[in-house]
């Protein structure tokens, strides 16, 4: 899997880094004329940063190269896009002094839908090396968590992007009013108060978050490696590493008032016109089993391409089960039928 990384500098009218990686096979490069070649938006959940989806996006990547048919690849795949949340990831370690002043205070999965359309709308000019025009592209969103709030949030920012499918992993949404995850949120923002923020170097924080006395981790190891190194960054002039989400600002996520509901109103309007595929897990362990049934309620209006349950996994399924995962965007993504004229040029 090749990885390009890119970092769109501030502006005066924006003044945080916005940061991305932009991922393919030597092998999708005979897509690039193919206009119905998915380009893919991936976003993540609150906490984390983009290269947790790496694990998902390898595995899927692989079923992908391993299902030739007589005109290529089943799945006509150009590239993959991951972005960060500005208090978040690599994006976070590059603005973690400017998020420090009161302006930023407040930071909500509205605003990583901003700083995501703001980079898909970044041109040469001032995004180095980049010749992506995202609006000629057959986009393909996909979120978990905050980032599945976000996608949806995305598609209500104009200039519009015109996304063909949407496929959102556990979005923490509540249809019938906030109140419903209160507790969640009381919990979510004592866990971010209690975490440790510094540490000395990166070899320690595996130590301790493989430590047998310590209650362990679900995560899959590639995903617990991937946060070690991308989760923290080198603070300057101090012989340590900091969570590059720091908690004052994981904690102001999980205070955003209109985070679980503004963006339904978002995925009650796009789910009429574009696939939405939503994937829940089975194990009720961070959003109450009565706010999922009432998300997918058919008397809401609510319509669904798909819905998967997926057994043995919670909230966490890009961490937990990325194989799984992988298969499953696999299967939704191969199950989209390609444009007859397509189909015909591959023949020739």
């Amino acid at each position: 899997m090749l990885i390009q990384s890119f970092i769109l500098p501030p502006s005066p009218e924006y003044p945080l880094y916005v940061t991305a990686k932009r991922y393919w096979l030597p092998e999708f490069d005979q897509n690039t004329t193919n206009p119905s070649a998915q380009t893919l938006i991936i976003l993540h959940s609150t906490s984390f940063h983009k290269e947790t989806w790496e694990p998902t996006l390898y595995d899927f990547f692989d079923l992908v190269s391993t299902s030739k048919t007589g005109h290529g690849t089943q799945i006509p795949i150009q590239e993959a896009w991951m972005i960060d949340c500005p208090n978040h990831g690599e994006s976070g370690g590059l603005n973690h002094q400017i998020l420090k002043e009161p302006q930023f205070a407040n930071f909500s999965c509205e605003k990583y839908a901003q700083a995501v359309h703001r980079f898909l709308s970044a041109g040469p000019d001032q995004l180095q090396g980049i010749r992506v025009d995202f609006r000629k592209r057959n986009l393909v969103g996909i979120g978990h968590s905050l980032g599945g709030n976000a996608m949806l949030m995305l598609q209500d920012i104009r200039p519009f992007f015109k996304f063909s499918t949407l496929i959102i992993v556990e979005p923490l949404l509540s249809p019938q009013g906030r109140h419903h995850l209160y507790e969640l949120r009381q919990l979510l923002v004592e866990r971010a108060r209690k975490r440790r923020e510094c540490w000395p170097n990166r070899d320690l924080v595996r130590k301790v978050f493989t430590d047998p006395e310590r209650r362990p981790l679900a995560w899959e190891d590639r995903v617990l490696t991937s946060f070690i190194e991308h989760g923290f960054y080198d603070v300057p002039g101090k012989n340590c590493i900091a969570l590059c989400c720091s908690s004052q600002q994981e904690i102001a996520m999980y205070m955003d008032e209109d985070g679980p509901t503004k963006p339904v109103e978002s995925l009650n309007n796009i789910c009429l016109s574009v696939p939405v595929h939503l994937i829940l897990g089975a194990r009720k362990d961070f959003i109450p089993a009565h706010v999922h049934q009432i998300l997918v309620d058919p008397s809401s209006g609510r319509r669904f391409a798909s819905l998967t349950i997926m057994d043995g996994v919670g909230h966490l399924i890009p961490q937990e089960q990325p194989r799984r995962l992988a298969r499953l965007f696999y299967d939704i993504l191969s199950s989209i039928p390609l444009p007859t004229s397509v189909l015909k040029s591959s023949r020739l």
